[in-house]
């Protein structure tokens, strides 16, 4: 097992990455045990290795093999959690990209089996086990040390395990629980490393709970470089934590209610601008009174890393055809790049009808544009010349190679839609302190308050926020989880024809066989008890 897991430090390089102010790549040659790390610096420098997983290039390759980073645009969450979904049409359109692009909307992952340890354009993400296996050293490093002063050593030890802590939360969401290393001094310990065997889900809830609430507790509140992660920020990823596991863990609810409180920023929801939530990701608002965290992009960064993070998606959201001029010479939204990769990302028409007509966030989806080759296309042409309507949510803003917009990590209206959901599961009624969260998200969308009928019982009142959550988070990469979190994952895929061969994706094959060779059993597949479509 040891060669599949564990990833050796003694002698390494380093992956290039970087982000905006100061928050940059540093590249070490040779290293081991003996020559690194030597300082205060040192060990801070080492930390920031765990961040690898969480930038934005092409790809990383952390000693095993090129993976997808978890926020870019081909392999990353858009696709693992809003592609399989009720927000994107299955692209059957998609000419020479292939299947993968087609059935992971239609909710067909069987093949998904077939993923190899690396990722493309079929996604894989399961390798980055070796990537726990690597924080969990680097925690192990960081307590050991005697230079580092007891403070200095908790909010490195807190920043690593919020991002080991996080590495576990989107596997668990991409397939389930899956094998893990926590304890550094299990590392190279060739019998802990062949037990690929699944925990159990209240383990693997524990195990990330354990990192995120030591995180919340013990980083630092600011930093001095933007898109470097806060306390704050441990604290929004724990509250959502806490309510995907509410329904089988004791005492989770209460706490989510509470971390609402805790929070020390200033933050309130974005209201500048003719359309504030669509003005509040334009590169001239980016880290706003509304940002919790972000990945900061650079509108000169180029996907390898030395400049920083890049932010490719707009590639992804256009079809061939989109002109830069509409027929009449007017410039269109797409003036500054014109035509993209083929819609690889869309917006199911089936979802943006969900909208009420007064709802402003549904201005950043565009219902037909003009074409190169057709000139216009309309809803009427939809399976016939485009899948699903443009995200323009996004805007393409610079004549750059790729756009320097912020990925959105965590937003206020997301802690106030939360704060609503926790009050409402632990109390088991509807208070008028969570209308009011959701009524605070929708009248900056141009919307009146909920009406009677949607805070008449817990039930509709839960059912109207899962629907507000989509339209708030469309293609924020959390739209899987909530579906599934709201128990209605299967329901709603099944009711738009997309009917989900399982409620998580299968470990693939590779991983399968390579338990089995060292006598362990690595289930596939895995299905939350509570599941609203069939077990696996």
């Amino acid at each position: 097992m040891k060669k599949y897991i564990y990833l050796s430090i003694l002698t390494c390089i380093l992956t290039v990455f970087g982000c905006e102010n100061d928050f940059d790549a540093k590249i070490y040659g040779s290293l081991s045990t003996t020559n690194f790390p030597q300082s205060e610096a040192d060990y801070e420098s080492y930390m920031m290795d765990c961040y690898i997983p969480f930038t934005l290039t092409w790809a990383y390759n952390w000693g095993s093999s090129n993976q997808h980073n978890f926020y870019v645009a081909e392999g990353g969450i858009n696709r693992m959690l809003d592609t399989p979904s009720d927000i994107c049409a299955p692209w059957t359109l998609g000419g020479s990209w292939g299947g993968p692009c087609i059935y992971m909307a239609q909710g067909q992952f069987e093949d998904m089996k077939y993923a190899s340890t690396y990722s493309n354009i079929l996604p894989s993400h399961f390798d980055k086990v070796r990537d726990i296996t690597r924080m969990t050293k680097i925690i192990g490093t960081l307590e050991e040390s005697t230079l580092l002063s007891d403070k200095k050593k908790q909010e490195l030890m807190a920043e690593s395990r919020l991002l080991r802590g996080m590495t576990m939360f989107y596997l668990l969401h991409f397939y389930g629980p899956v094998p893990v290393i926590l304890d550094p001094t299990l590392v190279g310990n060739l019998e802990a490393e062949k037990n690929m065997v699944r925990p159990t889900l209240d383990e693997m809830t524990k195990y990330i709970t354990a990192d995120l609430e030591y995180a919340a507790e013990h980083m630092v509140e600011t930093q001095s470089e933007v898109g470097r992660y806060t306390a704050d920020y441990a604290r929004f990823c724990l509250m959502r934590h806490y309510l995907c596991e509410g329904a089988h863990m004791d005492g989770y609810y209460q706490k989510a209610y509470n971390i609402y409180h805790q929070f020390t920023g200033s933050y309130s929801l974005f209201t500048s601008g003719k359309n504030p939530y669509l003005d509040q990701f334009k590169i001239a608002n980016e880290f706003n009174c509304e940002t919790i965290m972000a990945v900061s992009c650079g509108s000169d960064a180029d996907g390898s890393g030395k400049r920083g993070n890049f932010n490719p998606l707009s590639w992804y959201l256009l079809p061939y055809d989109v002109s830069k001029y509409d027929d009449k010479g007017n410039p269109t939204p797409f003036v500054n790049q014109g035509g993209g990769w083929g819609q690889y990302y869309n917006v199911d028409p089936q979802f943006y009808e969900t909208f009420e007509e007064n709802d402003m966030r549904k201005e950043g989806i565009l219902t037909s544009y003009y074409s190169a080759w057709y000139g216009w296309v309309t809803k009427e042409d939809i399976g016939v010349k485009w899948d699903g309507y443009i995200l323009n949510k996004y805007p393409i803003e610079t004549e750059t190679a790729f756009q320097g917009t912020d990925y959105p990590l965590a937003r206020w209206a997301d802690v106030l839609l939360m704060y609503a959901e926790a009050d409402v599961r632990l109390n088991k009624t509807v208070s008028t302190s969570a209308i009011d969260c959701v009524n605070q998200v929708r009248h900056r969308a141009g919307l009146a308050d909920l009406p009677a009928e949607k805070t008449a019982s817990v039930n509709d009142f839960l059912d109207a926020l899962l629907e507000e959550r989509g339209h708030e988070f469309y293609y924020e990469g959390h739209r899987r989880i909530d579906l599934i979190r709201f128990n209605k994952y299967y329901t709603i895929m099944d009711a738009i024809g997309c009917t989900p061969t399982s409620q998580y994706f299968p470990i693939p094959n590779y991983a399968v066989d390579q338990a089995t060779d060292m006598g362990y059993t690595l289930t596939q597949y895995f299905t939350r008890p509570d599941y609203d479509g069939p077990q696996r």
